[in-house]
């Protein structure tokens, strides 16, 4: 008779085998369970018989909790390292760090932060932003973090950085890309001479491995990006007495756009982070090649 316990932790949902760029995506979260049969359920049970007589009590109940202990613990460290690299170095000590994080993150992530009447630029710039078609995508992890499903679209994910290229190309005076140094993988779009500095001004970076993205708004554009169900706050988008977020409040994740039509939306996010960034406007223009 098999014996389960599961954590809450998702699994994954199967991938499109007619997308092979999906198929090559390992990001998932596999639960933790034990199962007994009939032998290994009469083990333990003789186990515990004999350390009823043999083992001190308080022995005997560190080691029954000790070891489904460490077992959820290098369940969790799996899913970790199953979410690909991320600005955590894949390793026990990344993830002990992490693991101190988790004590701090968001009861909400779908609370916009307060505004600041002294900080610039002083409003946002989205405004009546169309619903996001259908439900939220699964998302899981601190750093990184990254969506399990609604991986989006390979081809929105390329012109979206084609185009950020381009903005930096007519631009080069104000924005410079190159590899994000809060992922420390990725590419990435920086500001040259930011007013809101995160990251060395990096206004924003695209995660490969799922096509979501990170980037920073006003929390004007904050509000209405939750409300519209375009992305959800960083878990450590906080700010502390004690402990210090290694990311800003005002941090967010935008969900990988789907199609051409999330891909218009998204643009308009991102030019919504240039905003928050530089308190300039400029815009995000696809060419027709791409």
């Amino acid at each position: 008779m098999p014996l389960t316990v599961t954590t809450e932790s998702q699994k994954a949902p199967p991938l499109d085998e007619k997308n092979p760029v999906a198929l090559n995506l390992v990001i998932r979260q596999d639960p933790f369970y034990i199962t007994l049969d009939a032998s290994a359920l009469l083990a333990v049970s003789v186990l515990l018989v004999l350390g009823m007589h043999f083992i001190d009590r308080p022995v005997l109940e560190f080691l029954i909790l000790l070891v489904p202990t460490t077992l959820l613990i290098h369940n969790d460290y799996l899913n970790f390292l199953k979410l690909g690299p991320g600005g955590t170095p894949p390793t026990p000590s990344g993830y002990a760090r992490l693991t101190w994080y988790r004590l701090f993150t968001l009861r909400d992530p779908f609370r916009a932060p307060p505004r600041d009447p002294s900080q610039q630029p002083p409003t946002g710039i989205l405004s009546d932003l169309p619903y996001r078609p259908g439900p939220r995508p699964i998302v899981a992890g601190l750093a990184p973090q990254r969506q399990l499903n609604q991986h989006g679209s390979q081809r929105a994910s390329d012109r979206l950085q084609h185009a950020l290229e381009a903005l930096s190309a007519r631009h080069p005076k104000k924005f410079v890309t190159a590899t994000s140094c809060l992922e420390k993988h990725g590419f990435a779009l920086f500001a040259r001479h930011p007013v809101n500095v995160c990251g060395n001004g990096e206004v924003c970076h695209i995660h490969a491995s799922d096509r979501s993205m990170h980037l920073n708004l006003h929390p004007d554009d904050i509000k209405e990006v939750l409300a519209k169900g375009w992305g959800q706050r960083h878990p450590m988008a906080w700010q502390g007495w004690w402990v210090t977020s290694p990311v800003p409040a005002n941090f967010m994740m935008i969900y990988a756009p789907r199609d051409e039509s999330d891909l218009k939306i998204v643009s308009g996010i991102v030019e919504a982070a240039i905003w928050y960034t530089i308190a300039e406007k400029a815009e995000v223009r696809f060419s027709s090649e791409s």
